[in-house]
């Protein structure tokens, strides 16, 4: 049962062109990271858009010839974390925050029926690291949400944030109860394949039109309208 004084809503995030902007440091990382772990120059990455991390590393290694094993995919991974512990600094100097994204959180954490995680196709640790160096984690419980080193499947990471909100609040969050937010078509499809509700926003590089084409109802140019947002998380 949902305590009357407690959260009845559980928001996840998505991060990228969603809370934030990396400004193309994402690829870097990869040319980074991939001669560190193979010996040999990155040559291709993977689409990214909406995608989780471990989808796209399987897809990058398969591009350069190299079966996604789990020792190669964890040989990437690594030196993925440690690329942006090393540049956590550039990071906090090249990555904006997005308009109107700020505020929103911070008026959520206002509401006292809204809890906030977030649902990332980034790493755990990467997206910490994101979210510190913008000073967006306050506004986040970074324990009551998934990562792309969850699962491959985007839609798999709703079940797995519901269960660890569920653990650590000692509360059920219902389908109707569980708020995607996110920028892409992947975002809706997971959303729509869990069961639970999205608010689509038009902050990355999908239109209004996609992401309504994509099957969500509730769509936003932008974060801007705070109060909006609101309304459409309690409605």
């Amino acid at each position: 049962m949902i305590s009357p004084n407690g959260p009845r809503v559980l928001v996840l995030w998505d991060i990228d062109h969603t809370l934030l902007q990396s400004r193309g440091m994402g690829r870097e990382m990869y040319e980074r990271a991939f001669p560190e772990s193979f010996g040999r120059p990155f040559q291709q990455l993977a689409d990214v858009s909406g995608r989780t991390e471990l989808d796209i590393i399987a897809e990058t290694l398969k591009l350069h010839g190299i079966e996604p094993t789990d020792e190669a995919t964890g040989k990437l991974v690594g030196a993925l974390v440690d690329s942006y512990e090393a540049g956590r600094d550039e990071f906090a100097s090249r990555a904006r925050v997005l308009p109107g994204a700020r505020e929103a959180l911070a008026a959520l954490t206002t509401e006292p029926t809204v809890h906030q995680g977030v649902l990332t196709g980034n790493l755990r640790a990467v997206a910490r690291i994101k979210l510190v160096a913008l000073g967006l984690e306050q506004f986040l419980d970074l324990e009551t949400s998934s990562y792309g080193d969850d699962h491959a499947d985007r839609a798999e990471l709703v079940a797995i944030a519901r269960e660890r909100a569920a653990r650590q609040l000692d509360t059920q969050f219902g389908l109707d109860d569980t708020v995607l937010i996110g920028d892409t078509p992947r975002d809706v499809s997971a959303a729509l394949t869990a069961g639970v509700q999205v608010i689509a926003v038009a902050s990355g590089k999908s239109s209004v039109e996609d992401l309504q084409a994509a099957g969500a109802r509730k769509v936003l140019e932008d974060l801007t309208n705070t109060a909006e947002l609101v309304q459409l998380i309690k409605g």
